[in-house]
């Protein structure tokens, strides 16, 4: 698929797609014209750097981590370093603690709820907080 269409299929720029071709993060061979090619599989890696990007990884750790998952569900492969698995783990402490900051906040923002007479939020907001006290 071309450019425009992985773009549209993913939700992200031409210029984003651009960008992580060029920090090693997504591959596309080049038609006989010169235009970007993309897999299928493209699509999935788009999702995968953008599920990162969203959890606050930088574009230089989602390069070295991509070699280390499969594109189409997120799941480990054996590529992993020494150095990545440190690294990884550092970052998983970083999301780990704003979790934390995030739920705390929740909180705050709760008990202001009820304080104005607002009705406290459903139990399925603070969901994040299982995902850091489960272990």
């Amino acid at each position: 698929m071309r450019i425009g269409e992985l773009a549209e299929r993913t939700g992200v720029s031409v210029r984003s797609l651009r960008y992580y071709e060029d920090k090693g993060m997504l591959a596309a061979a080049r038609s006989s014209g010169g235009q970007r090619e993309y897999p299928e599989v493209a699509v999935d890696r788009v999702h995968r750097i953008q599920e990162m990007f969203a959890a606050g990884l930088t574009s230089d750790t989602i390069a070295d981590l991509l070699p280390c998952i499969h594109d189409e569900d997120g799941t480990p492969n054996a590529a992993a370093t020494p150095f990545l698995v440190r690294k990884l783990t550092e970052e998983r402490a970083r999301i780990d603690r704003a979790l934390r900051d995030l739920h705390s906040t929740c909180e705050v923002l709760d008990g202001v709820i009820r304080a104005a007479g607002g009705e406290a939020p459903p139990p399925e907001f603070h969901r994040a907080e299982d995902s850091t006290t489960r272990k």
